[in-house]
């Protein structure tokens, strides 16, 4: 063989050789990019849960500060240390550990449901300082001890009011994704996907204002990558982009709610995401992992 063809083939092997670090160091970085990113979300997801919990924990304090009633302040007392201790089980669990954040957020959905309860009864006991203040001197004088304790939440009206508004946040359960073909029937294979559908439920909600309610799904791909991007959104002193938007009629109860999200695009096997926002905050999640 002369040495103008093993030049050639050594520029040939040498060529392909190159050409496949190149590919193998640009998808190690790809990979190690998408881990970061993933990682991000996971950590802001528990740095908001961790924000709530203390949230929760300082309001049940100021309540049991603005009370007078024992029985009240004790059982105030218990929520605020279960809080406490849930908290504490978050800040050591680590943020990539999926199944003990599941759980604590689940523990945080009862919390929030647990304050509003107690919220709501100081906030009854709020309005009956204003009946009692119509009442005659007589009964004001007989009742002085009550009226003294109940009116000391007239002070904390301002705060009362902070504390419902957190309480009033929406809630989504049951938050699943399914992809479906031209034919409307559940996709296995990311060939074949044609739209995605997105399912959950507001929960019922008392404290919440009723009205219309924007509700956002936005929806990742393995890589990150947002699909369908059909707008921005703001949230966490940010701008996120969605792949759907929905307005829907709340009036306080349980209300079912389904996005459709058409697909234009290739899509790649792996997990897929889809996160639900409400009004700046993001109220659940879901996950769906297709085959190539």
């Amino acid at each position: 063989m002369s040495n103008k063809k093993l030049i050639i083939i050594a520029s040939a092997v040498g060529v392909l050789l190159l050409g496949g670090l190149c590919y193998l160091i640009l998808s190690l970085h790809q990979q190690r990019q998408y881990n970061q990113e993933l990682e991000q979300l996971a950590a802001m997801d528990k740095k908001e849960m961790e924000n709530e919990y203390t949230q929760f924990a300082l309001q049940y304090d100021e309540l049991k500060r603005s009370i007078r009633n024992d029985s009240l302040m004790q059982r105030l007392a218990e929520e605020e240390a279960r809080t406490k201790s849930l908290l504490e089980e978050l800040k050591q669990t680590k943020s990539n550990d999926a199944r003990e954040i599941s759980r604590l957020k689940k523990e945080l959905a009862t919390v929030r449901a647990v304050l509003r309860t107690y919220i709501i009864q100081v906030d009854s006991l709020n309005r009956l300082t204003e009946s009692l203040k119509n009442e005659n001197q007589q009964v004001r004088q007989q009742y002085s001890q009550a009226t003294a304790q109940i009116s000391s939440l007239t002070n904390e009206k301002e705060n009362l009011s902070n504390q419902v508004a957190i309480a009033a946040q929406l809630d989504a359960t049951g938050v699943s994704l399914q992809a479906q073909n031209k034919k409307g029937k559940p996709a296995k294979k990311t060939k074949d996907v044609t739209r995605f559908v997105v399912n959950f439920s507001i929960t019922k909600n008392i404290t919440a204002q009723t009205g219309e309610r924007k509700l956002y799904a936005r929806i990742t791909k393995p890589n990150n990558e947002v699909v369908a991007q059909s707008g921005s959104v703001s949230y966490e002193n940010t701008t996120i982009t969605y792949s759907a938007m929905k307005v829907v009629e709340y009036a306080g109860e349980e209300t079912p709610v389904t996005l459709f999200v058409p697909v234009n695009e290739m899509l790649s096997a792996g997990t897929y995401h889809v996160y639900i926002f409400a009004e700046g905050n993001m109220i659940g999640s879901g996950s769906l992992t297709m085959e190539k």
